[in-house]
């Protein structure tokens, strides 16, 4: 029998907190202010929030009867949670590979952490950022690089058409404009 699936404690450990898995084989690439953001979060988590969260179980266990102590499984509870997103950054940290898209600043061709402006067969205009699978926000327009949007995308170049496969049927996107930071 498979502990992990009955288990809801450690169920959190498979988590992968709303980010899609790495494709297997598949580095997870990520621009430096994404790498620092992950950076700082797990380090605020291991010198910050985790040991608030320790000092209040203490406090509370000290308290008696932990069965029905609120602060007591509360707080034990988010120490799960807390060490699951540990455990969850540093993975995704030990497979960081970092790339600073403003290599390509200049370029028209369409690489990883390029803004793109495309349009759609119908004459909708789109901008998109090709991110990171940690990075991504596609309420914001910041999309992975495993989305199906930017895989059509990766290499056109401004004037370009590439065909995406949509549920459907295939769609035609017109590559408008194509942007990267400036370098440092």
């Amino acid at each position: 029998m498979n502990q992990t699936a009955n288990n809801p404690q450690d169920a959190d450990d498979e988590e992968n907190f709303g980010a899609p898995p790495i494709p297997p084989g598949s580095k997870n690439y990520m621009t430096p202010e994404g790498h620092l953001r992950m950076k700082a979060e797990l380090l605020n988590l291991i010198d910050v929030e985790r040991p608030e969260v320790v000092q209040v179980v203490s406090w509370a266990a000290s308290n008696g009867d932990r069965s029905e102590n609120g602060d007591y499984l509360y707080g034990k509870r988010r120490l799960r949670q807390i060490d699951s997103r540990i455990r969850f950054l540093t993975k995704r940290l030990d497979l960081a590979e970092v790339v600073d898209p403003s290599i390509h600043h200049g370029s028209d061709q369409i690489f990883f952490g390029a803004t793109v402006r495309y349009e759609t067969q119908s004459g909708e205009e789109h901008t998109v950022t090709i991110l990171g699978i940690d990075e991504l926000d596609p309420l914001n327009g910041k999309i992975s690089w495993v989305s199906p949007v930017a895989r059509a995308l990766t290499k056109a170049r401004e004037g370009d058409a590439v065909m995406l496969r949509t549920p459907g049927g295939l769609e035609e996107l017109i590559v408008l404009e194509v942007r990267y930071p400036e370098p440092n």
